[in-house]
């Protein structure tokens, strides 16, 4: 079984990769099920049909998904590739503690499924900028950015699992920090994740951006599994052509070498089992 569980298309602020295009390539490449999981960070971006106004990054507009358009062309999609390839719904939410009624609402107005909570900015201060660790020791951003997670997977359920878990360490400047130090509330986490029957995501795209293990870290992946964990979802995180299904088919085999049985595909936000 051959499925990529996290990919991005135009409808996010930082792709331009056409959603047919995708599609089209996915099948190429001989994918049986794809599910699109577009951008929303609610708190530093607004939506395209609220009436707000959209502000522009590098030229580009700095919005989330328009969901009307969203959703009509991926119900297109599975009308003209159905028979080709199993097409899913999703998005995924850059979520913080302040954000969530936004959250709610929008997953009340639409079906999804399959949803990736991530934690892409904390107090509306993003990552990849450093504005969030600006001013911040190590020891104080790593632990704010796992405190944000611990808080929404306790406050937050309409969820399928957790996306690119320690995503803080891509861009962790000062290197790689401790796992021992994190461990107490990544187990918290972990434990929330599984008595809700949520799950977590092996985020291939650690390969392309040279980092020197997995995402989240073979430790995580392996308190997951001696926590019990079982639901596991495998995305690339693409954003372009190069990306779409990279790494999917060698990541399958560390999490079997792990001694996980299974991946997860999603339909109408349930968990399907699938034999790695």
């Amino acid at each position: 079984m051959f499925a990529d569980y996290h990919v991005h298309t135009y409808y996010s602020d930082d792709s331009t990769y056409p959603m047919e295009d995708v599609v089209k390539d996915a099948i190429g490449m001989g994918m049986e099920e794809i599910c699109f999981t577009d951008h929303v960070d609610y708190g530093i971006k607004v939506d395209w049909d609220w009436g707000q106004e959209i502000k522009y990054r590098n030229g580009d507009p700095f919005a989330n998904v328009d969901y009307p358009r969203y959703m009509a062309e991926i119900a297109q999609m599975k009308t003209t590739y159905g028979d080709k390839i199993r097409i899913r719904t999703g998005l995924e939410f850059g979520m913080q503690m302040h954000t969530i009624p936004l959250y709610e609402k929008l997953f009340s107005r639409y079906p999804f499924d399959f949803i990736i909570l991530s934690v892409h900015q904390v107090e509306d201060k993003e990552f990849w900028t450093q504005d969030f660790q600006r001013g911040r020791t190590q020891q104080e951003y790593n632990e704010r950015y796992y405190e944000e997670m611990l808080n929404l997977v306790k406050s937050y359920k309409n969820y399928s699992v957790l996306g690119h878990m320690d995503l803080i360490a891509r861009y962790d400047n000062a290197g790689v920090y401790p796992f021992e130090k994190i461990h107490p509330v990544v187990e918290k986490i972990l434990k929330t994740v599984i008595a809700d029957g949520k799950g977590i995501e092996l985020n291939t795209s650690s390969h392309r951006y040279g980092l020197k293990d997995s995402q989240p870290c073979m430790e995580i992946l392996k308190l997951y599994r001696d926590l019990g964990g079982r639901i596991l979802t495998i995305g690339s995180d693409s954003h372009a052509p190069s990306h779409l299904g990279a790494y999917i088919r060698e990541d399958s085999l560390v999490l079997k070498e792990l001694g996980f049985r299974y991946f997860c595909t999603y339909e109408n936000m349930e968990p399907v089992f699938h034999a790695l």
